[in-house]
């Protein structure tokens, strides 16, 4: 039994440290990319209901290869719009992501990911692209140039 115990914890941990690292405001954001000199990668995303914004979580975002990579060059902010009354986000997060879309996302475009400077300011954007994480990294890499 102890030892199961101890596998399991072990597990967690080793996922914990497996997973992608998401800022909690713009805000924590820019000051993050501002203090390690890196940018920001804003990906707007229907969690619950937007099938491409789920198939870039799964092979993208949550491969160990992006994982690896983002936590050492980008400042990573998930402006998340999901519609079952269940995954309801905070008000005051709502509100934060409705002012990100009404800046970044006019077009209510799903999935959308902004690579902005350490200021805001728009660099490049993309969506879902059905490629490996390599790539992935490569692609967001040319939006910064």
């Amino acid at each position: 039994m102890k030892k199961a115990l101890f596998v399991l914890l072990l597990m967690a941990i080793v996922s914990s440290l497996q997973a992608q690292k998401w800022e909690a405001s713009f805000e924590a954001a820019k000051s993050k990319a501002e203090s390690g000199s890196k940018n920001i990668v804003l990906v707007f995303s229907g969690s619950d209901w937007c099938i491409p914004c789920i198939k870039l979580e799964k092979t993208i975002w949550e491969s160990p290869e992006f994982i690896e990579y983002s936590n050492t060059h980008f400042v990573m902010l998930r402006a998340d719009f999901p519609k079952k009354k269940a995954n309801a986000l905070p008000k005051e997060k709502q509100e934060e992501n409705d002012r990100l879309a009404e800046t970044y996302n006019k077009d209510g475009l799903f999935p959308l990911v902004v690579v902005l400077n350490r200021k805001g300011k728009v660099l490049g954007s993309t969506g879902y692209k059905n490629v490996s994480p390599k790539e992935y990294i490569a692609m967001l890499n040319s939006l910064e140039k």
